[in-house]
């Protein structure tokens, strides 16, 4: 009864406001089919583990020499464009509602064989000045395409970190989200998928996936919005 009441009301609203394409501004939905198909896929290739351009192809220099807790990273764009538009509007302007259209369009993306997903979160600190976590309205969308759980309080960040710079090395950003997580038991044994908006390096995600590792998860494999190259 509550999913038809929240899908009476949401096509009640979609008569009163019709949604319009964030990038085009077409009427008729939050992200219209063409600007969907225009959005920057990533190309070339990539480490099989952390995903990072690699044109030599088979596994990083990184990830050989400190191989990452989470058994893939995979994106479903490049952080250019329209993709990082939606990111932004996503992450920065409160327009949560992008989650949904975005969430769809990661879904084909996601390992088939996932128990749970979970999201990576945000300090309370930041969380409570930006009042919700991105990461998670993505990853909450996603578990329901994906017809699994999705566990909100199994991964906690313990620790506020300085934001990461764009211009800082694998290992500094590393060194900064060291210890900045921890997991709850209920992972144990289960497979899951990782989410978060973005990935730059995968440092955050790594230090994520550590303390899933470290509650016993199974098998950690991480899914993002957007790469930053």
């Amino acid at each position: 009864m509550p999913q038809l009441i929240d899908r009476v009301s949401r096509a009640a609203l979609d008569l009163l406001f019709p949604p319009r394409c964030a990038l085009c501004g077409q009427h008729g939905a939050l992200l219209c089919g063409a600007c969907a198909a225009s959005l920057p896929r990533p190309a070339g290739e990539r480490c099989p583990g952390c995903w990072t351009p690699w044109p030599s192809g088979g596994t990083c220099r990184h990830c050989l020499g400190a191989p990452p807790a989470f058994s893939s990273l995979r994106s479903g764009y490049v952080m250019e464009g329209g993709a990082r538009r939606l990111a932004i509007e996503l992450k920065y302007e409160g327009l949560t509602s992008l989650a949904e259209p975005m969430a769809r369009l990661l879904a084909p993306l996601a390992p088939g064989d996932c128990d749970a997903v979970i999201a990576v979160p945000l300090h309370r600190g930041r969380a409570r000045s930006r009042g919700y976590n991105q990461s998670a309205e993505l990853a909450r969308l996603l578990a329901r395409e994906l017809g699994v759980p999705y566990l909100r309080r199994a991964l906690v960040r313990v620790r506020a970190t300085a934001p990461l710079a764009k211009t800082m090395r694998r290992e500094e950003r590393r060194a900064i989200v060291a210890g900045a997580f921890t997991a709850r038991p209920p992972v144990a044994g289960l497979r899951i998928l990782l989410v978060d908006d973005v990935a730059t390096t995968g440092a955050t995600l790594d230090a994520a996936a550590g303390a899933l590792r470290d509650a016993g998860a199974a098998d950690i494999r991480c899914l993002t919005w957007a790469r930053a190259g």
